[in-house]
């Protein structure tokens, strides 16, 4: 952690106007220091000029004395400086007083304009002093020694003051600068791992959502025809074995062919990258997984083709024909001429028309089905729409959780497709699709 402007705020601790308890103790002790020199300097001034010197000590105290307020108001500091130049005092306030007016964050031009006439007043003042000095003893010197102490004492009261208080406000403010900067990056920083963590806690719930849909694809419609298998079965066990027996194959083949691929999803939570190692299960990818149940649901139905890129609409005659021999009365239309489109498209509108015939074994066993495949221009459509039930209520007995129109809607979205479905007039059930072929 840097030190922030936050930590430096909090640090204040000091009365009235300073930040801390040892500024305002500096300043304390100039000031005394200031009001001593200048009361002391008032004794000779009283007496110049006239007046009691009880009066030019406490001129000189409260003068002196300003010099408590240098951080606050630096400006009357200096003004007060340049007053009491011609009384000969204030050397001490004079030069801390320029160095607080250069420190601050006064204008440049104000903080030129002052130091320009402090440094007038203080040649002007030494220039009178030094030849009434050299009057009053009777002294001979060069008419170059004068002028030159002269500007030689004011340049050195005023130049190193004002130039380390220049920079000496310019550090400062470079400081506040960085740490401003600190500041921002902090939060930069703290804003930008938030985000990292919404996208990342974004990205897992996609990839769950999509591995609960792929296994949803894998398993549902094999369990579902092995329910439907298992139930003809059940009735013509004994009035026709070789068609028991055939269901019964059949009901075998599905169910081996369900755990495989299950297999092959749930072994990836298992393995490590190795491929041998056991691990901990939050250590594995959910990509990984995804991309398992995505292979796995790609040989829902089977492998002929070889291509390994998921179901295609050339596969929906032998979907119907799986649900057609699992006892299900069930038409398919296909309008328009049929070509080739993305893996993605020919896989959703399989897997709509595959989840919709799982309903209807589900839900209304028995009842007429009809499947048409309409080939557009710019689009694919699909409809699975079922009659009502032979019996009210006649089911297969299935449990349903509610996920498989949720499933078909969001990959239907995902492609930028339009999804409706609903009860019809008649008490049936609609399933409709339309998936942009591009």
């Amino acid at each position: 952690m840097t030190t922030t402007g936050e930590d430096h705020v909090t640090a204040r601790g000091g009365p009235w106007w300073w930040e801390r308890r040892r500024s305002a103790v500096l300043d304390a002790g100039l000031a005394v220091v200031s009001a001593v020199e200048c009361g002391l300097e008032g004794i000779p001034f009283a007496r110049e000029a006239g007046i009691p010197e009880a009066a030019g000590v406490v001129f000189g105290l409260l003068a002196g004395v300003v010099l408590l307020v240098r951080r606050k108001w630096p400006i009357a500091v200096v003004l007060v400086a340049i007053a009491v130049t011609p009384a000969a005092m204030g050397f001490l306030m004079g030069v801390v007083g320029l160095y607080s007016l250069a420190a601050s964050e006064v204008p440049r031009r104000i903080i030129g304009s002052l130091a320009g006439m402090q440094l007038v007043g203080v040649l002007i003042v030494m220039f009178v002093r030094m030849r009434q000095d050299l009057a009053r003893e009777d002294l001979e010197v060069e008419d170059w020694i004068v002028p030159f102490a002269s500007i030689t004492t004011a340049l050195g009261m005023t130049a190193p003051p004002l130039l380390l208080g220049l920079y000496v406000g310019a550090r400062r403010r470079l400081m506040e600068s960085l740490r401003e900067r600190a500041d921002s990056l902090e939060r930069e920083l703290q804003l930008l791992a938030e985000r990292a963590e919404e996208r990342a806690e974004w990205a897992r719930n996609e990839e769950r959502t999509r591995i609960a849909r792929e296994m949803h694809d894998v398993v549902a419609h094999r369990v579902s025809l092995m329910v439907v298998h298992a139930a003809a079965l059940q009735a013509v066990a004994r009035k026709d074995p070789e068609k028991a027996v055939r269901n019964a194959a059949l009901v075998g083949d599905m169910g081996r062919q369900a755990l495989t691929e299950l297999r092959e999803m749930l072994g990836v939570l298992r393995a490590g990258a190795d491929g041998g190692r056991v691990r901990e299960r939050s250590s594995v990818p959910l990509a990984a997984v995804g991309a398992a149940a995505a292979a796995a649901a790609s040989r829902a139905v089977g492998e002929s083709d070889g291509a390994g890129e998921g179901p295609c609409l050339s596969e929906i005659g032998e979907l119907v024909g799986q649900s057609a021999a699992a006892g299900m009365v069930v038409d398919l239309s296909v309008e328009g001429e049929s070509r080739g489109y993305a893996p993605e498209v020919e896989s959703t509108a399989y897997r709509v028309v595959q989840e919709a015939l799982t309903n209807v074994h589900k839900h209304a066993a028995g009842a007429k089905t009809y499947v048409r495949l309409a080939h557009r221009v710019s689009e694919i459509a699909m409809q699975v729409e079922n009659e009502p039930p032979p019996e009210v209520g006649a089911s297969a007995g299935l449990p349903s959780g509610g996920n498989g129109l949720v499933g078909m809607k969001e990959r239907v979205s995902a492609l930028g497709g339009v999804f409706v479905s609903g009860p019809t007039e008649a008490g049936g059930f609609r399933v409709s699709a339309v998936i942009p072929a591009s």
